[in-house]
């Protein structure tokens, strides 16, 4: 059985227009901010995301599902490493990416903003290619 992506494909697609709507517009105007706020809504619901696509893959490496659901979005990514699911480098880049995200939580900030969204052109990049690898995989 595979595990569907439709929704997360979608968010990757979305935060992809966002971001290329936010580089037409002017950043003195509104629509800049809505934009940004588009792209830091959807980097958030992606990497969350990603954890729980990535749990369901590494389920069968563990005596029960869960221990899988009790691993913290880290470790997630770092067993996925550990099954060659993802290489080192991306573990380093999506663990890059859940710290920037855990600063959302004290700083909705303009630098908070504008920090992340340096990051998105790779994190999309990365977000595709984890959607690929998890339609490569068949879960029981």
């Amino acid at each position: 059985m595979n595990i569907d992506t439709t929704y997360f494909s979608r968010c990757i697609a979305a935060l992809d227009k966002a971001l290329e709507l936010l580089h037409e517009s002017d950043a003195s105007d509104i629509v800049y901010d809505m934009y940004r706020s588009a792209c830091i809504k959807e980097f958030e619901i992606i990497l969350e995301q990603s954890g729980k696509l990535l749990r369901k893959i590494l389920k069968p490496y563990f005596y029960s599902s869960i221990a899988a659901d009790k691993l913290i979005f880290k470790d997630v990514f770092r067993h996925a490493v550990l099954h060659d699911i993802i290489t080192t480098e991306e573990c380093e880049r999506w663990l890059q990416y859940r710290n920037s995200r855990n600063s959302t939580t004290h700083d909705y900030g303009v630098a908070f903003a504008e920090n992340t969204l340096t990051l998105l052109p790779q994190f999309i990049l990365d977000a595709r290619r984890l959607c690929e690898l998890i339609n490569q995989q068949k879960i029981e």
